[in-house]
């Protein structure tokens, strides 16, 4: 029942504090705040029972949603069910503050603890089914964050957000659909048995499995279309679109769980098909590295020519999802079992993790800014974080730690994703390629350290009015942000003791046995792994230095937006177009079908209506009352006129009763009929 907890607990608050803030802000305020760490204290208390050896919790709720529900809470959902939950209640207590004088309120705090209970589902999914229901709830709960302000920039980014969601969820509900017909089960845990007994007979070029006819090309087909969802929701290339435009709309709070935990929820799924369909298969391992490179190399760029804080804290993100994908794609290039294998899964797995909490840090910290200035261009906020040391502390923690500077957390899972890369033998220019990556993020989170804390504003009064501020925060929203960036600092100095047990506790369900995981020891200091980081520096330091050390105003070409360019037109335009020209051709090609049977097999017999029938009695007893009360005034009687109308009326009858139309129409209500009785059973 913990597992059922999880889920309807915040969903129930959602409600209790919707219905309580119609009475009482400040109690509603408070509400939430213990539904988020009492969610967060559960979740503490379950990882402890884990690194304790406790057995894996299941609930399996059957018939429920068709094919039921299934949770499950292992050592990997115990390490990000834990990081969701404590990313909520530090975003919780700093959204007090962040939304002092801001509008609906009461709608924001609803749908927030509604999609934590989604999210929740998703990291406890047993199943791809699962994990597809919860992942279309968060999706819809989350779009009202994107659209909150409700400005025309908020709505045209949350309807973006919005439309790649449900494309992107149609597309994997087909192939959920594709992968039950072809293996017979949707169960993460049974899934690589079934696609062994696939393998084992390849290469005979058709083979019935479970019903399901499987080959190499729709296996991959497969696979790629149930990963496109979770690309989408993740911010993969080319499905990115969302990704720049919703984070700088989004309240800060709200972008910090976008960018930390709901792109995480993408990579979970992107994570549950590699391990369990794609273990050790090369042609999908290459496909995911080069989406994970081109991912983090357009990110970076993108953030290293914006000028606006969110914006650019977003793109990093685009960035940084990049860098797990090369981290998957090194662990499906490499043999199951083997040491690159174990070197990806653990590097991803501690990416994602410091990821999170780096974007919680870094975006709540944007957050203070805007809700004191109300400003995020970094000409506007240039001097902002002069004299401010705790600001400035705990957003160098998170700036060195994305960069993957020696000593932090981020230093420890880049020089695991390296290794990786190197030993799963991807090649030269993936390891280069991510090296500069690596220094091309340095430059921006420095540019953006040394804009925010280091230089001083062009206007003198503006940065004496920044000089002068003193609560810029309060006690809760200090707290929110120091205590992540404090077990960032602690992971980083404490590599073996605290990230190993995470990676270890995440094995099983990255197909890597603990044994394999504890075995394979890293020397993260050593001259080789050192190399590689200074290399990264030095890309970095350069880059800033020489090009974008004065970049302070945009210069990036509005032409090359995918959106407006590409998904746009070719969604609202040409497709419309296509389509409209095809169902036109079809239209004619139907019509001319049916006047050919019409004159042929289904030709209307002229039938005249004997005289005398009972209509004709109608007729003319009707017109003999017309005359009598509306006599014409040239002496004629109604009845003729009665009479025929009445016989052209039969004959109309005969024909629509006798045509293929009508014949067509009666089948689709029985069609309906029968889906709205389906429906009802069920």
């Amino acid at each position: 029942m913990l597992t059922a907890i999880l889920i309807l607990w915040p969903m129930a608050a959602a409600i209790i504090c919707f219905c309580l803030g119609r009475r009482s802000e400040k109690a509603r305020d408070i509400l939430a705040d213990i539904a988020t760490i009492a969610e967060c204290a559960l979740m503490i208390a379950l990882l402890a029972r884990s690194l304790q050896g406790g057995s894996d919790l299941y609930l399996g709720l059957p018939g429920l949603c068709g094919m039921g529900l299934n949770l499950t809470l292992d050592g990997f959902r115990c390490v990000y069910g834990t990081v969701a939950s404590l990313m909520w209640a530090t975003t919780s207590v700093f959204s007090r503050q962040y939304f002092t004088y801001y509008a609906n309120r009461n709608r924001y705090y609803l749908f927030n603890l509604l999609t934590l209970g989604a999210t929740m589902g998703v990291f406890l999914a047993a199943d791809l089914f699962t994990a597809f229901v919860f992942f279309e709830i968060m999706s819809f709960t989350s779009f009202v964050w994107v659209a909150h302000d409700e400005t025309g920039s908020a709505m045209k980014a949350a309807c973006t957000y919005l439309a790649v969601a449900i494309i992107g969820g149609l597309i994997t509900l087909m192939g959920l659909f594709m992968l039950y017909n072809m293996i017979g089960t949707l169960t993460l845990s049974e899934i690589p048995v079934r696609i062994e007994e696939i393998r084992q007979v390849w290469p005979r070029p058709f083979v019935t499995v479970y019903g399901g006819i499987v080959t190499p090309t729709r296996l991959y087909l497969t696979g790629g279309l149930v990963a496109c969802g979770f690309a989408a929701k993740a911010g993969v290339w080319p499905l990115h679109i969302w990704l720049p435009k919703a984070h700088p709309v989004a309240p800060a709070p709200a972008s910090a769980l976008l960018s930390g935990i709901l792109t995480k929820s993408g990579i979970f799924g992107i994570l549950a098909v590699t391990c369990n369909m794609f273990a050790g298969d090369a042609a999908w391992g290459r496909a995911i590295m080069w989406l994970g490179v081109i991912t983090m190399f357009t990110g970076a760029l993108l953030a290293l020519f914006s000028i606006n804080l969110k914006r650019t804290l977003a793109c990093s993100s685009m960035s940084q999802i990049g860098f797990i994908m090369t981290g998957i794609g090194a662990y499906a290039l490499s043999q199951p079992g083997s040491e690159s294998a174990v070197l990806a899964a653990r590097g991803t797995v501690l990416y994602m993790v410091n990821h999170s909490l780096i974007k919680l840090v870094l975006f709540m910290i944007a957050g203070v800014v805007y809700m004191n200035i109300h400003k995020l261009e970094l000409a506007d906020i240039r001097g902002y974080g002069r004299r401010k040391p705790l600001l400035a502390v705990c957003f160098a923690i998170g700036a060195l730690s994305i960069s993957g500077i020696p000593g932090s957390s981020g230093y420890i899972a880049k020089t695991l994703l390296h290794e990786a890369i190197v030993e799963s033998g991807a090649g030269r220019v993936i390891e280069w390629l991510f090296l500069v990556c690596g220094g091309m993020t340095l430059c921006y989170m420095l540019k953006l350290f040394i804009t925010v804390f280091a230089e001083k504003n062009h206007d003198d009064e503006l940065q004496k009015q920044y000089y002068g501020q003193k609560d810029y925060w309060n006690a809760e929203s200090r707290i929110a942000v120091t205590v992540p960036a404090v077990i960032l600092a602690v992971m980083g100095l404490f590599p073996y003791l605290i990230m190993n047990r995470t990676a270890y506790m995440s094995s099983p369900f990255l197909g890597i046995t603990r044994d394999a995981m504890g075995e394979c020891v890293v020397v993260y200091y050593a001259v080789h792994n050192l190399t590689g980081s200074f290399i990264s520096i030095a890309i970095g330091l350069v880059l800033f230095f020489l090009i974008f050390r004065r970049l302070d105003r945009n210069v990036w070409p509005e032409w090359l937006d995918l959106e407006d360019r590409i998904y746009r037109p070719l969604i609202l335009k040409i497709l419309p177009g296509i389509l409209g020209f095809v169902s036109a051709i079809t239209g004619q090609i139907t019509d001319e079908a049916i006047i050919l049977l019409r004159r042929t097999t289904h030709r209307q017999i002229s039938t005249r209506v004997p005289t005398g029938s009972m209509d004709d009695h109608l007729a003319v007893e009707a017109g003999m009352i017309l005359d009598h009360i509306l006599p014409h005034r040239d002496g004629s009687s109604h009845i003729p006129v009665l009479v025929e109308k009445e016989e052209r009326a039969a004959r109309t009858q005969r024909v629509i009763y006798g045509s293929l139309s009508f014949g067509l129409i009666l089948v689709c209500i029985g069609l309906i009929l029968v889906l709205i009785y389906t429906l009802a059973s069920a």
